[in-house]
């Protein structure tokens, strides 16, 4: 394992990839309490369009990428709460606008476009310095968002109107969970790619739920999985040169199964 560090790309991948995976391990329990798991597919896919724009006009694709998810965050917010609209209308009316977005602006482009490529199925060990910066300066952000607000985070996700009931400020929290969400996973989309991120707010948590018993040891239990899946996946693609996002997707069922074969062993005993 340790052999692997010699290389700087591996060391920017390993850094890159356990930073991102404590973030999406802990939005994704609250992603799942309150049933988001569709938003985030729907954020990523419609990122395609970000991530067009920042090819044809020669800018930074993953910055455009996360300022675009967070406007699209921000109507599906809007949207929900203004028009009563529930959220698999909404985010399935952005999920489809900027994935056709994104797919007439890259028809405008002409010739082979290897980033693009890159963004749809992930390539984690191409992670730059210029995305180490972003990736760092967001975690940062974000880590210290949940770090002070995570009371209010738990009760929001919980119940909404207890929440509110309780104090909760609500109107300003939910929308920034949102912008957060949207902007994790678009970072996550460097590992995992558009198609696959999902599974990387997912599979940890539902690993965790498993066999947890509190709230606190389904957090530690997230995080902890989530480090493992991004490791295995990482060094064994880098050793059987195999695709570095499926195989973190992979090893992650792989620990789910487990996970599940598991409690249900110790259930019928």
């Amino acid at each position: 394992m340790l052999e692997i560090l010699q290389y700087p790309f591996m060391q920017r991948a390993l850094i890159a990839g356990l930073v991102l995976a404590a973030i999406l391990a802990v939005l994704g329990i609250f992603t799942i309490l309150k049933k988001m798991s569709f938003f985030a597919d729907g954020i990523a896919h419609a990122s395609l369009a970000g991530v067009a724009i920042g090819i044809i006009f020669s800018w930074y694709p993953l910055a455009s990428a996360l300022v675009l998810s967070i406007v699209f965050a921000l109507i599906i917010y809007f949207l929900e709460k203004k028009f009563r609209l529930s959220s698999d209308i909404t985010i399935g009316i952005i999920f489809t606008s900027g994935m056709a977005l994104g797919i007439l602006l890259i028809s405008l482009q002409p010739g082979y476009q290897p980033e693009l490529i890159s963004f749809l199925f992930g390539n984690i060990l191409a992670i730059k310095n210029s995305d180490m910066f972003i990736i760092g300066g967001m975690a940062l952000a974000i880590f210290a968002f949940i770090f002070i607000y995570f009371k209010q985070m738990t009760l929001l996700a919980l119940d909404e109107e207890l929440a509110y009931t309780s104090g909760v400020k609500t109107k300003i929290l939910e929308p920034v969970f949102y912008v957060i969400l949207a902007a994790s996973v678009v970072l996550g989309i460097k590992i995992l790619g558009i198609i696959l991120v999902s599974a990387l707010l997912i599979l940890p948590t539902a690993t965790a739920k498993t066999l947890s018993s509190s709230f606190k040891s389904l957090i530690l239990s997230s995080v902890l999985f989530a480090e493992i899946i991004v490791l295995v996946g990482i060094y064994i693609s880098f050793v059987f040169d195999l695709p570095t996002g499926p195989v973190i997707v992979l090893s992650g069922s792989g620990l789910f199964l487990l996970s599940a074969i598991a409690r249900g062993i110790t259930k019928k005993s």
